[in-house]
């Protein structure tokens, strides 16, 4: 950027550093040589809106088809609400995060965004979205779970510190700290075994008072799962049974085939607002993409989501994706013996698959291998996950670069805030409805896989392609700021809530608003310059 103009496209062709490996794009010949210099703002621009698409993609994989094959998988395996809501509901809710630091650990030049992301997703969720419920909602929290998560955060952040005060970790180190989620899982399957048992002695003992409902047990010592959930699943079979025809009738192949692709449900459409209806037209072409190239199972429905034409065509698409999507598409021109392109062997396997299925099922009965399209769902998604959050990074890398931004700065905003706000929403809309605990429970369980898993992920492939030690190329004072307010918001949080003997009300959700705020004054002043370290 000191150079002028007119030469920083010739400078980009010529220096390797400015090939960028990862992403299908390289948007640092994007920026420089699309169009001619006076048109960058429009370039800029327009990365931008193709940012908040590629949120949009995020978004869109993550709740429609990477979390319900999840739950069908964990339905399939018989696993505990608690198992499963620290282990696929978490992996779930936390994919674009995970994937997006594990794709800026890849490079140890876009480290800092991962760093950045996951430590500002921390606190815009443990301040913004924690404060909005309370805010929302006051309540008083479940106090066990509520110390157990933040005192696993803190000991995740203080290890996360360490790392990048040393400015390395080793591979001993790294699986230390993905251990530090397996004990955290286990701490939460063991405590919620003590209380289900001291809960159902207690009842026990005195015959005389009738059982009382898990939906209104209402401890301060309750576990995670003595909210009371929504049931999603007879709700929609409910919805569904109000349009069953009354008659027998049996569609055509080519007319579940258009239906089952068809993104838009015409009675929800009747019935949203202009502003729905206008975000839905530009989602339209996403999601019928993804369903296209994605099958879901749902074990909630009747017929768990079977549409044998578009399953049989999930067999050939789905592979597909995984060959040109897996890694930025480098497989996509692998040659086998320099003869036979891998693209079309997995095309002539999914052909001959898909006939199969389509022979020996009909439209009506899902076959008992069904369940094995949830595991299918389940890697596509994951894969096209990991490539949309591979081109968010390298945007955003070239963004930093023109705008004149570290790499930290742009995780903790742009990238924070697009992986975080879906939670944000998702949080708020469930603390109105009634179930503050569950919100605030997902402020904090869910970020402590977040970063457990995505620095360790990222640290492990890291260790893989060097075969030695990972090396964290620190940006300056903004990391330290990062961390400190981070822990700050949680060492506060520790002691504040229960001196107000775990009641969070509206006081404390403005006071974890402005926190958030002075947070953020503080970071941009430190980016640009105007605070600064004293050297004596």
């Amino acid at each position: 950027m000191n150079i002028n103009a007119s030469d920083r496209c010739a400078f980009v062709r010529n220096t390797s550093d400015c090939s960028m490996e990862d992403g299908f794009i390289n948007y640092i010949r994007v920026a420089f040589c699309l169009l001619p210099d006076n048109l960058t703002p429009l370039v800029i621009t327009l990365c931008i809106i193709w940012l908040l698409f590629l949120f949009v993609i995020l978004g869109l994989t993550a709740s429609k088809f990477f979390c319900p094959n999840l739950s069908a998988i964990s339905t399939s395996l018989h696993l505990t609400h608690n198992v499963a809501g620290v282990t696929f509901l978490a992996l779930g809710n936390g994919a674009p995060d995970i994937f997006s630091a594990i794709a800026a650990f890849s490079n140890p030049h876009t480290a800092g965004l991962a760093v950045g992301a996951l430590f500002g997703a921390g606190i815009f969720v443990t301040t913004v979205v924690a404060g909005s419920v309370a805010l929302v909602k006051p309540f008083t929290v479940a106090s066990r779970p509520f110390l157990r998560d933040v005192t696993f955060y803190m000991a995740g952040v203080f290890w996360t510190f360490f790392m990048l005060y040393r400015g390395t970790t080793t591979l001993k180190e790294t699986l230390g700290y993905l251990g530090l989620y397996v004990v955290y899982v286990l701490t939460v399957i063991i405590s919620a075994y003590i209380y289900n048992r001291q809960k159902n002695s207690l009842l026990s003992s005195d015959q005389t008072i009738p059982r009382v409902p898990a939906a209104d047990f209402h401890s301060s010592d309750s576990s995670d799962d003595d909210v009371p959930c929504v049931l999603e699943g007879s709700i929609q079979h409910e919805y569904e049974s109000e349009y069953r025809p009354l008659l027998p009738y049996s569609e055509g192949t080519a007319q579940i085939l258009l239906n089952a692709l068809n993104p838009v449900d015409c009675r929800k459409w009747r019935r949203k607002a202009w502003r729905w209806r206008a975000l839905k037209v530009l989602k339209t072409p996403v999601d019928f993409l993804l369903l296209l190239c994605i099958p879901v199972v749902d074990p909630d429905k009747e017929d768990k989501n079977w549409r044998r034409p578009l399953n049989c065509l999930h067999l050939i698409t789905s592979p597909l994706v995984c060959v040109l999507a897996f890694q930025s598409g480098i497989y996509g021109d692998y040659m086998i013996k320099g003869q036979f392109p891998l693209w079309l062997l997995i095309l002539l396997l999914g052909l001959f698959l898909s006939g199969i299925v389509f022979c020996t099922t009909t439209n009506d009965c899902p076959p008992r291998y069904h369940s094995m399209f949830a595991l299918l769902g389940f890697v596509v998604s994951a894969v096209v996950i990991s490539a949309a959050a591979s081109e968010v990074v390298s945007l955003l890398h070239m963004l930093g670069v023109v705008l004149s931004l570290s790499n930290t700065v742009l995780g903790l905003t742009l990238l924070a805030w697009g992986n975080s706000i879906g939670d944000c929403f998702s949080d708020i809309t469930i603390a109105r409805q009634g179930y503050p605990r569950m919100a605030i429970s997902a402020c904090f369980g869910g970020i402590i896989f977040n970063m457990l898993f995505g620095v360790g992920l990222g640290c492990l492939m890291q260790i893989y392609k060097t075969h030695s030690f990972v090396r964290f190329e620190v940006e300056g004072l903004l990391t330290w700021v990062l961390a400190g307010a981070l822990g700050l918001s949680l060492v506060l949080s520790f002691v504040i809530v229960p001196l107000c003997r775990f009641h969070m009300g509206r006081p404390y959700g403005i006071f974890l608003l402005l926190f958030y705020v002075i947070f953020l004054i503080i970071a941009l002043l430190t980016e640009f310059g105007e605070i600064h370290v004293l050297k004596i």
